[in-house]
């Protein structure tokens, strides 16, 4: 009688479970052997029958993210038991705040380094987009324009404000004059 040889390494999850792994298994595809841990988190926080519940309910192509979505969220909740993810939800919310303030911290401040150069008694259009609030600086009227989700201060049309040509070298007066242009026509 032979025998076979063929060696078939268990999943991580029927290793750590100790149990024999067959061909079908659920958790053979998302939970290799070479990656123990990955699996051990996830039982320690979700239970291995949770996690063959959610598995069994999703569709085929739906299991991998899922999986990956428990992996996360069970390695955020060894390391914070409290929040999990939510936690470094926050921690990189507060980041991007912190990160916009100081980016509209750098454009006030180039604003009045380029204001420095305006001669005054310059003509000030009507602003293109609706602004959702008004500053100003030595006598120069700035409105925040908030569009894709961003919000910056910039000029009203008319004042001539070139950008280095790293930023498209183009004059903010140019742009928003000629779209005042089009405006008037239509």
């Amino acid at each position: 009688m032979a025998s076979s040889n063929t060696s078939y390494s268990p999943c991580a999850a029927c290793k750590f479970l100790r149990r024999k792994c067959m061909p079908g298994c659920i958790f053979a595809p998302y939970f290799p052997p070479e990656e123990p841990q990955k699996f051990s988190n996830v039982h320690k926080i979700f239970g291995a029958s949770n996690v063959t519940k959610i598995l069994n309910d999703l569709l085929p192509h739906q299991r991998e993210d899922a999986v990956n979505s428990l992996a996360y969220e069970a390695e955020a909740r060894i390391k914070d038991p409290v929040y999990g993810c939510v936690g470094a939800i926050s921690v990189l919310q507060r980041q991007v705040q912190r990160l916009q303030k100081e980016l509209d911290a750098a454009n006030a401040e180039l604003l009045r380094y380029a204001c420095n150069d305006i001669p005054t008694g310059m003509p000030v259009g009507p602003l293109v987009a609706p602004p959702s609030s008004v500053a100003t600086h030595q006598g120069i009227e700035f409105r925040r324009v908030i569009a894709n989700g961003g919000g910056s201060f910039f000029p009203i049309a008319g004042l001539p404000i070139s950008f280095p040509s790293a930023w498209g070298g183009t004059t903010l007066s140019a742009d928003l004059g000629e779209r005042q242009r089009r405006e008037n026509h239509i």
